[in-house]
């Protein structure tokens, strides 16, 4: 019965998964079995997936508790810490996700789970690639032999070309063995690093296809967790009137993320509402406590004379949110109204 739902997530079938998932539960009860755990860890994927992470989170943790009562299952306990420390690098918990993953190894290690090894230094390398530390990553993706890893290091080295050529018969390899999710991981990383290539039209166009695999299932982590040079690449198939409203709610997540998006969208307009994605580029500040680059933002929609409903609704945040955020631009500006505040913002060379 985990096997079934296991091959539907293979074939990017999450909502069909999901449910299978949960159904299988609805029969296990609350009985610790090994078949819970993987249906436990399946639903903390899917919906990791569907950017839902507080649910991901708990689907996770339980799976974890489970498999710690398990001996036999311990292999899956690794499985669920990897995924954790996943989650806590989307979360931007870059050492909290390097010391779970420092705590997997060892567990693999100890109880000699070989085929375990590649996973862990797949999770270590996009942990290592995000602090920057590229030598190191490039060293674990060359000793466990991680394609896909390798690609990564590539793209952060400046190399696409090199990164392609990993990618071509990689993706060829992925269509004869019918692993869909993998064919489609292999498309993204493909349209990112043809884009890096000066590609730009083959890469609009693949990310096209992708796209139109992924739309039907609500894929979200898939392309977001690629960072800002797919938020660049979204950017490009939007201003081709590519699916508006998919892209406008990836774009949307980069934004709620507060992702380090390049300027280039800054002035990029948005999906069918032709809004923009974000400010221009953010300038120094002279201040002693500065703005942080989404109170810049605010305080930029503000002397465009929005209000704060509008606000909240152009950058996709709570209203109360947004009033928290006017509280700390006019505190650190030293001033008591939006009139005061986008005054002295000019004067300081802010606006």
């Amino acid at each position: 019965m985990g096997f079934g739902p296991r091959v539907q997530e293979t074939e990017n079938r999450l909502y069909l998964a999901a449910e299978t998932y949960r159904h299988a539960l609805q029969l296990f009860g609350d009985y610790p079995l090994p078949f819970a755990c993987e249906a436990y860890l399946g639903l903390a994927r899917i919906c990791y997936e569907w950017n839902d992470l507080y649910a991901a989170e708990q689907h996770g943790q339980q799976s974890l508790r489970l498999a710690q009562q398990w001996d036999r299952v311990i292999d899956r306990f690794i499985v669920c810490e990897v995924f954790l420390a996943r989650l806590k690098l989307a979360r931007g918990d870059e050492a909290g996700a390097a010391a779970m993953l420092v705590e997997a190894e060892q567990s693999v290690r100890q109880h000699n789970f070989v085929h375990r090894i590649p996973e862990v230094a797949a999770a270590q390398v996009l942990v290592l690639l995000r602090q920057g530390d590229l030598a190191a990553a490039a060293h674990l993706a060359q000793t466990h032999l991680l394609p896909i890893s390798q690609v990564r290091v590539h793209l952060a080295q400046g190399d696409p070309s090199a990164a392609l050529a990993v990618l071509e018969p990689l993706r060829q390899q992925m269509e004869a063995k019918g692993w869909q999710d993998e064919q489609l991981k292999v498309m993204v990383l493909q349209g990112v690093a043809l884009h890096a290539h000066g590609e730009k039209d083959k890469a609009v166009q693949l990310l096209g296809e992708a796209l139109a695999l992924a739309e039907p299932e609500g894929f979200i982590r898939i392309f977001v967790d690629e960072g800002a040079p797919m938020a660049q690449l979204l950017l490009e198939a939007a201003t081709h009137g590519m699916m508006p409203d998919y892209i406008g709610k990836l774009l949307a997540v980069f934004e709620a993320e507060e992702q380090p998006v390049l300027a280039g969208l800054a002035a990029s307009p948005g999906k069918s509402e032709g809004k923009s994605y974000l400010p221009p580029a953010l300038p120094a500040q002279p201040l002693i406590e500065p703005l942080s680059q989404r109170e810049l933002q605010v305080l930029q929609l503000i002397a465009q004379g929005l209000s704060n409903r509008e606000i909240s609704e152009r950058l996709f945040l709570a209203l109360s949110t947004v009033k928290g955020h006017n509280r700390n631009i006019f505190d650190k500006l030293q001033v008591a109204s939006r009139t005061e505040a986008v005054a002295c913002a000019r004067e300081l060379g802010l606006l």
